[in-house]
């Protein structure tokens, strides 16, 4: 998947960059976006007990941030959900809980609504570097 700055349309992924980390959320209108909880800054950190899907303006999503669109491969094109029916499956999640930063975040929850799968490539990520390190540490 690649990112473009361009403007979002209906059923879009969608994310903004928080430090070293993004937040990821379903684009509906400027009105509402669809995401597993706000986005990481100090203020919303101090609450993430009960981070739940939610429903919020590209304001409240961005946090003065830019936002990036995520353009689909041809392969991914086919494998999604219409943008209809990634609305639908995201709005039917809202109020949802059980966020894990590792196991069920915001770019999981992206793409399991709009392609069925639970993945994140930041988690992905992460890992990969944690294995490097643990293999090094043990030479």
């Amino acid at each position: 998947m690649k990112w473009r700055y361009e403007e979002p349309r209906r059923g879009d992924i969608i994310r903004a960059k928080f430090g070293s980390v993004y937040h990821f959320g379903v684009f509906v209108s400027e009105a509402e976006v669809i995401a597993f909880g706000l986005p990481p800054t100090e203020e919303n950190l101090k609450n993430q007990q009960n981070v739940k899907v939610i429903a919020t303006d590209i304001d409240a999503f961005a946090c003065g941030h830019l936002i990036e669109t995520a353009q689909l491969s041809f392969s991914q094109r086919h494998k999604r959900n219409s943008p209809d029916k990634t609305v639908e499956e995201a709005r039917a999640r809202i109020g949802e809980g059980g966020y894990n930063i590792i196991h069920n975040n915001c770019e999981h929850f992206v793409n399991e609504v709009v392609f069925g799968e639970k993945i994140s490539e930041q988690e992905r990520s992460v890992r990969e570097k944690w294995q490097r390190f643990s293999a090094g540490r043990k030479q």
